[in-house]
């Protein structure tokens, strides 16, 4: 008898840290380090860089980034491809923060990957002076504040503050 559906497949570790405020150059300073730019895997990066970092949206942009808004709310995420993990996530959140992830493929569940998603996320949280990080297996970002305090998390380093986000 053969490994099962549930042996063949391969998890990923993923790695979130919370931007209490929407900065440009934050996302710029992402999606360069991050970014598989020549290859995004996701034309509506070029709506979300007009969108949220240049300021200089297109009417079309709007309507190709509400394709991307989760189902009667304002979170959006954007799937890229990455040159060094699996993806790289950028999610505006429905209290106007956002929240920037990678992804560690993991297809061994090998105890080492919870290691580098737990050093990612201090890397992640120095590097973009984040407040708080979050990782678990196969963990959709969170889209908003209360999501962010979800029991499925596997990692949890930081607080978040009572402050609301300002964009």
């Amino acid at each position: 008898m053969g490994p099962t559906y549930a042996e063949q497949m391969s998890f990923c570790w993923d790695v979130y840290v919370w931007m209490p405020q929407r900065f440009p150059e934050v996302f710029q300073v992402f999606i360069d380090h991050y970014v598989n730019t020549d290859d995004p895997g996701d034309e509506r990066l070029s709506a979300f860089t007009r969108t949220y970092i240049t300021g200089t949206p297109t009417d079309a942009d709007a309507s190709a980034l509400a394709d991307l808004r989760w189902s009667g709310r304002e979170a959006l995420t954007l799937y890229l491809r990455s040159p060094e993990y699996a993806w790289a996530m950028i999610t505006i959140t429905d209290d106007g923060a956002a929240v920037l992830g990678l992804s560690l493929d993991d297809p061994d569940n090998s105890p080492s990957v919870r290691q580098k998603a737990e050093q990612l996320i201090d890397q992640l949280r120095r590097e973009f002076s984040s407040p708080a990080g979050i990782a678990g297996v196969e963990m959709p970002p969170p889209g908003s504040r209360q999501e962010w305090q979800d029991d499925q998390v596997q990692l949890r380093v930081g607080t978040l503050d009572d402050s609301p986000a300002t964009r």
